[in-house]
């Protein structure tokens, strides 16, 4: 819908006090989508933030849209059902890594794969922050919490290779004090037609404090965090003279200026491209071997569930004799009583 006034992000923060703990990493992220949605050009009553259970699932009470607050793991089954009962709404699904990737695991990966248009923005902190420091679904291996008190033996899932495997059409990933980048990551997700994932990188400073202190120390950032652009070359370093080459089926660090590469042997990012290879190695690249993929990394355009369900609804009504009720109770068999 078109938008009647100008906003501010103050237009979209709640009266309500925010409970979050000092210095966690959801107050950027609500921040940057507060931001995000006062550049839109939509009016407030567009918007609807769904969330399920967790410490990120508190952001529909801070935000001044509508909002609903679900059960565990079912956020993304109350936002499809908001979108496709309305899909001039703007749907912003908030979520955590307990939250949608283990009660929650199921919905996920059946929204994306439909394909619904709307965005799903996945905190991860690599912990279950609200339930007091047990280990989640994307906890390193060996990882020592409160109920992997000897380090836990079960492997991480990685939520973008988990969305590549659904069929995922869009997938961005994001740190928590990037409030500029997230801030225009959201406005690309919202500009996206179909399900937008976007992974967050948030610190939990209570139960699992600098875990993404590798990628954001001051000291390791640069060579750390690669941010793509589509149809730019993938540069990282302090200097921008690192980049990303194939070596056969296999990323690559190189160094411009060094054993005879230059600028033009750097791959170019391409955000659009429908095969998976190139975006599932990105997703999986860590350090600190390689730089962690940052940014918008696919974005490729497919029908969505809600386009489809409202055109079929239309096609199907076009073609039906019944127009009514009286049509529909006086069609096929009948008795007079």
């Amino acid at each position: 819908m078109a938008q009647t006034q100008q906003y501010t992000f103050k237009d979209f923060k709640s009266d309500q006090e925010v409970r979050w703990c000092p210095g966690c990493g959801d107050i950027g992220v609500m921040n940057a989508l507060q931001k995000a949605m006062a550049q839109m050009g939509r009016n407030k009553e567009d918007f609807a933030v769904i969330s399920g259970i967790g410490c990120s699932s508190r952001f529909p009470y801070y935000m001044n849209t509508y909002g609903f607050h679900g059960i565990h793991g079912r956020a993304g089954v109350l936002a499809s059902g908001v979108k496709t009962a309305n899909p001039d709404l703007s749907v912003w699904q908030i979520t955590g890594d307990g939250d949608s990737l283990a009660i929650g695991g199921n919905h996920f990966i059946h929204e994306i794969r439909r394909n619904v248009n709307l965005n799903i923005v996945l905190l991860n902190n690599q912990i279950y922050g609200l339930t007091k420091g047990q280990y989640s679904p994307t906890s390193l291996f060996g990882q020592v919490t409160k109920t992997s008190p000897y380090g836990t033996i079960e492997s991480p899932f990685s939520p973008g290779e988990l969305a590549i495997g659904a069929r995922g059409k869009f997938f961005a990933r994001t740190v928590d004090i990037k409030i500029k980048e997230t801030t225009d990551i959201f406005i690309e997700a919202e500009k996206f037609k179909g399900t937008s994932v976007i992974e967050i990188l948030q610190n939990c400073v209570i139960y699992n404090d600098g875990c993404y202190k590798p990628i954001t120390s001051k000291d390791t950032r640069d060579d750390a965090q690669l941010w793509l652009e589509h149809g730019k070359p993938m540069l990282f370093g302090k200097d921008k003279n690192k980049g990303l080459v194939l070596d056969g089926y296999e990323l690559k660090v190189v160094t411009i200026g060094e054993n005879g590469v230059t600028l033009d042997d750097i791959l170019i990012h391409d955000a659009y491209m429908e095969a998976t290879f190139l975006h599932s190695a990105l997703i999986d690249m860590q350090t600190p071997n390689f730089p962690v993929a940052l940014g918008v990394i696919r974005a490729v355009d497919a029908p969505t569930y809600d386009g489809l369900m409202t055109k079929q609804i239309e096609e199907v009504k076009a073609k039906s004799s019944i127009k009514c009720m009286d049509d529909l109770l006086n069609s096929g068999s009948t008795w007079t009583v």
